[in-house]
């Protein structure tokens, strides 16, 4: 029980750490060098982000395609990654005419997946952690509006390596 305890109140301080972040990110002065929207950082930024998501989604579907018992609690969240690429690449490259986007395409290989479900849970939550931490380092350096959308997935990435690690019910 005291994991438990320690990993609720880790997420709780990342959650304030991300919502201070955003705050400050989104005070922060915007005439600054590099914090323009359409400034070769912010793009680069946003490409680097989308990369990330896409890499993400790429080990949800090696994991699903290794463990299909585990759909059920892996689609929702696959799901709201795909959705998170989608937002750092429609945003940078608003689609013609309205067009809906489609999912991210993602061809990097298949990254391993471990054979027991719980340690494969366990790969995706460590995943998961690692992209919301690169996300909360670069808010203050991000414009205001990416910096918000970086908050926004980085706390989504945070709630989903909590839920990644919780028993199934």
């Amino acid at each position: 029980m005291p994991n438990v305890a320690f990993m609720r109140r880790r997420t709780l301080l990342a959650g304030a750490a991300l919502g201070s972040g955003a705050l400050l990110a989104g005070c922060a002065e915007e005439d600054r060098p590099g914090r323009d929207e359409s400034s070769t950082a912010a793009v680069r930024l946003r490409e680097r982000a989308a990369r990330d998501s896409t890499a993400l989604l790429a080990r949800y579907d090696a994991t699903l395609a290794a463990h299909p018992a585990l759909a059920e609690r892996l689609r929702p969240l696959r799901s709201e990654v795909a959705a998170h690429a989608r937002a750092f690449t429609d945003d940078a490259t608003p689609s013609a005419g309205g067009t809906p986007s489609r999912e991210p395409v993602h061809n990097a290989g298949a990254p391993s997946v471990p054979a027991e479900e719980r340690a494969a849970r366990s790969a995706l939550a460590d995943a998961e952690r690692r992209i919301a931490d690169t996300r909360t380092r670069e808010l203050l350096a991000a414009p205001p509006e990416v910096a918000r959308l970086l908050a926004s997935v980085a706390a989504s990435g945070a709630a989903h390596a909590y839920l990644l690690t919780e028993p199934a019910e």
